[in-house]
């Protein structure tokens, strides 16, 4: 089936926006809502909800900014790389915290419920690309770093950060870049 299709048309073209070009407005209101209710729309076996979103305002990405720069060399992270984080933190119009928050179930293994919340963070920057937003899912060390997100978040033990969703307005279209051979990743399995 070879027929014009706008959706197809937007997956086979989409490029999130890098996190450093993005700049005021970001959605918010009913904008926002949009955005959030489109990227809840994922697979999610059994209705467990397995994933929350913290929409950080500005003083939290300020204070967040802060711990980044408090945590880092504790960590033995570069300084270049966690002035950039903290950077990245600080000029961000808005960013989107998809948190992963399992729940013990029968029916959804725990890896299946990672998945469905690293889908809802694919599905809130193709949201927000569709709507002419800019968007990029970023981690960077700090996602991973346990009392930054214990304290700085607030996380739950079991709880992991999925990622970290820029949302902002940006004027240049990222140029294209190489994609995957399918050839070389994709295989064909028969009886």
């Amino acid at each position: 089936m070879t027929h014009s299709n706008p959706v197809m048309d937007f997956l086979l073209t989409r490029r999130s926006r890098p996190a450093g070009a993005l700049k005021a407005p970001a959605p918010e209101g009913p904008a926002l809502n949009t955005l959030l209710t489109a990227a809840t729309r994922v697979p999610d076996h059994g209705a467990l909800v397995p994933w929350r979103l913290m929409v950080l305002e500005a003083p939290a990405r300020l204070r967040l900014a802060a711990l980044v720069r408090e945590r880092g060399p504790v960590l033995g992270i570069d300084p270049a790389k966690i002035e950039k984080s903290a950077a990245s933190w600080e000029n961000a119009p808005l960013i989107v915290a998809v948190v992963a928050s399992p729940v013990p179930s029968e029916k959804a293994p725990e890896l299946e419920q990672l998945l469905s919340a690293g889908a809802v963070c694919v599905s809130l920057v193709n949201a927000a690309l569709a709507s002419g937003w800019g968007a990029a899912w970023i981690t960077g060390w700090a996602a991973f770093d346990r009392v930054f997100v214990e304290q700085g978040l607030a996380l739950e033990p079991h709880e992991q950060i999925a990622g970290f969703v820029h949302l902002g307005t940006c004027d240049t279209a990222p140029a294209e870049r190489p994609r995957p051979d399918l050839s070389a990743i994709v295989s064909r399995v028969g009886a």
